[in-house]
């Protein structure tokens, strides 16, 4: 399609007919991809052109060179962003219309431009609630939902594995359950998809639950039902603990009772979690088992930060447009005051939620 929009294009500015020979010769001369139409500018680089222009205004300063012959900003964040939306190899990418470069500078901008996304604008874009009004608001987006889920949900949590080259050091540690090699990354979202949280630090062979019990949004949960806040939950599947500030599904339970409608509820409320990942490797084919990553677990991860800063960024275009490193597991955790808390009190804790969430909502 960008092929025939922009052979039609010179057709009308050059005069000349539709013939293969001819538009592949004078595609030489047309550098600017911000002329295709925004639709086929979507196709090919997953965002819109003022949306990619404005990443790039972003990035500038990271990505500018000091010498003349200083590939632009602009070809930098271009050839990322096709590479991250096809995940073909390099070379491909570099020989694609408006782009033009070599194997070795399209490494290096596809390094730099995620670089430069991870440090100046993740942090920016993939925000956890930490507020009190942060929190709250996050509560009402979950309570006006489709599917919502009692208690004050702010989140749904669960993992994906991104397929990986395996790596000469622990090899064995990124072989997943499925057969082949990958970094198991656990994210959190809202109902309208948008990621709140990303740990893509842990690879394949890796348990849901362990990456869990690492990860820095667990301890801001129980922080907050230490201090007093009890009315803030986060949903997930069986492959996660029961917690007081998590719940979980309990399985086998007869049909038409309470615990039941519980379960029904919290499934269809962490849908959209499971929806997030269809969305994110179908947008950005990088992520898919069908594209493996040819990068070390470390830049892997950097991809998926990446590409999730992007998802975030490109989700607010789409509202816009309508409106107009391996961590140790740790098995005891440690309380504000100093007290202990081992699994098995956390779990009876969580237990007496879910039993009163159960009680007051699906009796």
């Amino acid at each position: 399609m960008a092929f025939e929009y922009v052979a039609y294009s010179l057709h009308r500015k050059y005069g000349v007919r539709n013939t293969p020979t001819v538009d592949r010769r004078l595609l030489g001369d047309i550098h600017d991809p911000f002329e295709l139409a925004p639709s086929e500018f979507r196709k090919l680089y997953r965002v819109g052109p003022e949306t990619a222009m404005e990443l790039i205004q972003r990035l500038e300063i990271q990505l500018k060179g000091k010498r003349i012959t200083s590939i632009s900003a602009e070809k930098q964040v271009l050839c990322t962003l096709r590479f991250y939306a096809t995940g073909c190899y390099q070379r491909p990418v570099g020989e694609q219309w408006g782009i033009s470069m070599s194997q070795s500078s399209i490494s290096r901008c596809i390094h730099r431009v995620t670089d430069a996304i991870n440090s100046g604008l993740f942090f920016e874009e993939v925000k956890f609630p930490m507020t009190q009004v942060d929190r709250q608001a996050a509560k009402e987006v979950f309570a006006s939902a489709p599917a919502p889920f009692v208690g004050g949900t702010i989140g749904a949590v669960d993992c994906t594995h991104v397929s990986i080259l395996g790596p000469k050091t622990h090899e064995e540690a990124y072989v997943n359950h499925h057969g082949y090699h990958s970094i198991n990354v656990q994210m959190i979202c809202d109902p309208n998809l948008k990621i709140l949280n990303v740990n893509a630090r842990f690879p394949g062979a890796r348990h849901d639950s362990y990456i869990w019990s690492s990860c820095p949004v667990r301890r801001v949960m129980q922080r907050a039902f230490d201090n007093g806040n009890r009315n803030i939950l986060l949903i997930g599947d069986s492959g996660y603990p029961l917690e007081p500030w998590l719940m979980t599904p309990l399985p086998n339970q007869p049909e038409g009772t309470p615990k039941f409608r519980y379960n029904e509820a919290l499934c269809k409320a962490r849908n959209p979690v499971e929806r997030l990942f269809g969305v994110l490797k179908g947008t950005w084919r990088c992520l898919s088992q069908q594209r493996v990553l040819l990068y070390d677990p470390g830049f892997a991860g950097k991809v998926v930060n990446a590409c999730s800063t992007l998802h975030n960024i490109r989700l607010r275009e789409q509202i816009n447009e309508v409106d107009n490193n391996i961590i140790l597991e740790v098995e005891t955790h440690v309380h504000a005051d100093g007290t202990d808390y081992n699994s098995n009190s956390v779990s009876s804790m969580g237990k007496r939620v879910q039993d009163r969430l159960i009680t007051n909502f699906f009796s």
